[in-house]
């Protein structure tokens, strides 16, 4: 009833928000994204996407859509393997950064792994500024990391906020350094939490500094100072700090895919690990909204 081509270009649009992204993430012209569109409205009977000079954004029927259509492809592509006899094999050098790894990454990489039990998954887990720095070496083939800014490349899996977090209770002295808790450089979210200490001309000092994730929130629940972390992936015990504390907003976060290979050299099994990480991506974000 439905076509996979068209939930495929759904998702696409769906991620970026944009028919021109959309178009060039699948190498289409926009006007084949936008039939691809038209079509699956005209199969569901249903307007999927609202349209205006604003932009894009998904309707009621478009969030559930999404959950729908990662649940058909996944069930074609198992399908069509299981029938063609085709299984993907070989290496797969994927790098995460550790929010990630130690909240959705399991799941999608156990369902991975059974799926796809012939590929050699070799996991780095690393700041995003270090894992950006080794896809661009060669040393990984599929990264999933926050990026900089909305400009960089990347293939959207979800956006958050930043904010500060620390144990219950924790206050801030205004009279005194900020205590911090963050990443060492490269890290993404320490150079965003500085900048916006620095803008706002409050003083810091750090508190604590470490590449494990494990470190910093046991840290934070020590009572040693605050921790800018993402919103939405907030370790227990944790808990966001109130407006009164006078600490500055620090804005939004996306977490992207990257390939390490040109497009039409990327290898299938990167395809196939791309495709899950971005269906569980439209599930977190059509849970939230």
């Amino acid at each position: 009833m439905y076509d996979p081509t068209h939930l495929r270009t759904f998702l696409a649009v769906a991620q970026t928000l944009s028919f021109t992204r959309a178009a060039e993430r699948l190498g289409l012209r926009q006007s084949t994204v936008s039939q691809h569109v038209r079509r699956l409205e005209e199969a569901t009977g249903r307007p999927l996407f609202a349209r205006d000079t604003h932009g894009v954004d998904l309707t009621e029927d478009g969030e559930a859509m999404l959950g729908f259509a990662g649940t058909i492809l996944a069930a074609h592509e198992r399908a069509a393997a299981f029938f063609t006899g085709t299984r993907l094999r070989g290496r797969l050098r994927f790098g995460v950064c550790e929010d990630f790894v130690m909240t959705r990454a399991p799941e999608i990489l156990t369902a991975f792994r059974e799926a796809h039990p012939e590929v050699d998954l070799e996991l780095t887990v690393d700041l995003s500024g270090s894992l950006h720095e080794l896809l661009r070496a060669g040393r990984l083939d599929l990264v999933l990391a926050k990026r900089r800014t909305a400009d960089a490349p990347g293939s959207l899996v979800w956006r958050d906020t930043l904010c500060w977090i620390g144990a219950p209770g924790l206050r801030v002295d205004p009279d005194r350094p900020v205590p911090l808790i963050v990443y060492p450089p490269p890290g993404i979210t320490r150079l965003r939490a500085l900048a916006a200490l620095e803008a706002q001309g409050r003083a810091w000092r750090i508190a604590c500094t470490s590449t494990s994730l494990t470190a910093n929130i046991a840290a934070a629940r020590a009572g040693l100072g605050v921790l800018p972390h993402t919103r939405g992936l907030i370790p227990p015990d944790l808990t966001p700090l109130p407006p009164r504390a006078g600490l500055p907003e620090l804005g939004a976060v996306e977490f992207v895919l990257l390939h390490g290979h040109p497009p039409r050299e990327v290898p299938q099994a990167a395809r196939a690990l791309e495709r899950a990480i971005l269906e569980a991506g439209d599930r977190v974000r059509g849970m939230r909204e």
